[in-house]
């Protein structure tokens, strides 16, 4: 008989947290800030290196996983094959792992790095030069690139092979069977994993929502619907929004995500080709090309940078605070990536989450970011300021250069709209399974419940004016996190390793498995 997810003690103390950190937030905003800017300086200042180092570990283990016999394994029965076609695969893959955060910094982050040149030798080169602006598509393609997919690899793969494999719960602390047993899954150690995922993924999923709303709202002041993006307007955009998410969540994985994803992905093809033909089309081919060499050429350098001897504030700002971030994402995407990609191999699990997203995030970049890039460098200090001023508007300020902007500006509303849909639909079947005992298709209730929740913490906290502090809780959740994930690959990896010896010897329930 199936539990309960009411009588399941992580959903409660997972809920009354949430709650208590809500009523911090509305109360005593400024000593949640403190505690929040105090957290971050420490963890990005004292402990920004072994993010670095952590991170860098993390891709080597994904490789590891595709390029190895383990690779062969396949997360679910021996003959599963996999429910969603390859192009809906990476549409759901895509909407949860990137989503608004693509859309949001696509011009305004390679715009940041121009003005405020980076770490280590890069930055010796003079701010708004071309130097700067070769410097700035880089450290663009590295923040999304191979890393933060790696990251989501840990986990979603961990999760899947333990899940759909070994036959455990879909539970964050499943991944950690090999260390604290079956019996401890849901409790002790097991729980503080699990109600650790529910907090990144509560948290950092409504950052993304602020983010989101802010972006929309940029969006519609260019198209002269609004008058201008305040704050309460961007707390009924999310009202309005996350009813749609809800209503999506109710029609469950086949009818909302999946659908919506792919509707996303057309609508993203669409707005890329106009933009590369109306936009400035040889720059942006040959600016890809460079950006992708450099990319190659310099990530070993990028992946280890610590900047110990010139302590450059650049560092802690942007790539330390990317990868916390990631991080701090990885329990809701991981869960989610694991959730739709059972009856895969491992290897198709790593070369479909590694490669392909990135391939076109570097593209998304290259465009966008590329034409942001082409207007500052040819006189455009208006969107430069815009920028500066805020970086949800830098997306739309750029495609307001070009012909058919207010199509184009459309398009990009629309795209971050169905974006923040997915992205809360996702979360709340992650949530919905932690909190339900593992159950991958939790009950509606507890899905509308927490689709409920994420929209009202996000609307909160932009209120209150707490959004940054938010942001920062949620990267000061990605140590501890990662300090899990250590955990994960050495479950992950004993496992995979015995496996394969039982297999060569003739043994083990998979043993007729194609090696």
């Amino acid at each position: 008989m199936q539990k309960s997810w009411s009588s399941n003690k992580t959903f409660w103390i997972a809920f009354i947290l949430t709650v208590l950190f809500v009523l911090w937030g509305i109360f005593g905003i400024s000593s949640l800030k403190a505690a929040a800017d105090w957290s971050f300086a420490f963890i990005t200042q004292q402990l920004g290196w072994s993010f670095m180092l952590g991170v860098s570990i993390f891709v080597l283990v994904a490789i590891y996983l595709m390029v190895s016999k383990v690779g062969d394994i396949r997360l679910g029965e021996p003959d599963e094959e996999p429910k969603y076609t390859r192009f809906e695969w990476f549409s759901m893959l895509f909407s949860a792992g990137m989503g608004i955060g693509l859309v949001f910094w696509s011009v305004s982050e390679p715009i940041w790095h121009y003005i405020w040149p980076s770490t280590g030798a890069a930055a010796n080169a003079t701010a708004e030069t071309s130097e700067a602006a070769i410097n700035a598509m880089r450290l663009s393609f590295f923040h999304w690139g191979i890393h933060p997919w790696a990251i989501y690899i840990i986990v979603g793969g961990s999760l899947a092979y333990f899940s759909y494999h070994k036959g455990l719960p879909m539970l964050l602390s499943s991944t950690l069977e090999p260390i604290i047993g079956e019996e401890n899954l849901d409790k002790g150690w097991g729980r503080f994993v699990n109600i650790l995922g529910v907090y990144a993924t509560l948290f950092g999923l409504a950052t993304s929502l602020g983010l989101g709303a802010m972006s929309i709202a940029s969006g519609l002041t260019h198209l002269n619907i609004i008058a201008e993006a305040s704050v309460p307007i961007q707390v009924g955009i999310i009202a309005v929004v996350t009813t749609g998410a809800v209503i999506s969540t109710i029609t469950g994985i086949d009818k909302g995500i999946r659908w919506l994803s792919k509707v996303n992905v057309w609508i993203m093809i669409v707005l890329m080709a106009f933009v590369v033909i109306l936009g400035p089309t040889l720059f942006i081919l040959k600016l890809f090309t460079n950006t992708l060499g450099q990319y190659l050429q310099h990530i070993v350098e990028m992946s280890f940078m610590s900047d110990a001897i010139m302590d450059n504030a650049w560092l802690p700002a942007w790539t330390i605070f990317y990868w916390a971030w990631w991080i701090a994402w990885a329990p809701f995407v991981g869960t989610f990536i694991a959730r739709v990609s059972r009856g895969r191999t491992i290897r198709e699990f790593v070369i479909g989450a590694l490669f392909v997203p990135v391939i076109v995030s570097f593209v998304w970049f290259a465009i966008f970011g590329g034409s942001g890039m082409y207007t500052a460098l040819n006189g455009g200090t208006e969107l430069v300021e815009a920028v500066q001023q805020s970086e949800a508007a830098g997306f739309y300020a750029a495609l307001a250069e070009l012909p058919l902007a207010k199509f184009l500006i459309l398009l990009g509303t629309l795209s971050v709209t169905i974006f923040f849909i997915t992205s809360s639909d996702s979360a709340t079947y992650v949530n919905g399974m932690l909190t339900s005992h593992g159950d991958p298709n939790p009950p509606k209730n507890l899905r509308v419940l927490w689709g409920v929740g994420e929209g009202a913490i996000a609307a909160i906290l932009l209120f209150s004016g707490g959004l940054a502090s938010l942001q920062t809780a949620s990267v000061v959740s990605g140590f501890p996190f990662m300090i899990v994930m250590f955990f994960m690959v050495y479950s992950l990896l004993k496992s995979l390793l015995e496996e394969r010896k039982l297999k060569a010897q003739g043994k083990g329930k998979f043993a007729d498995e194609t090696a």
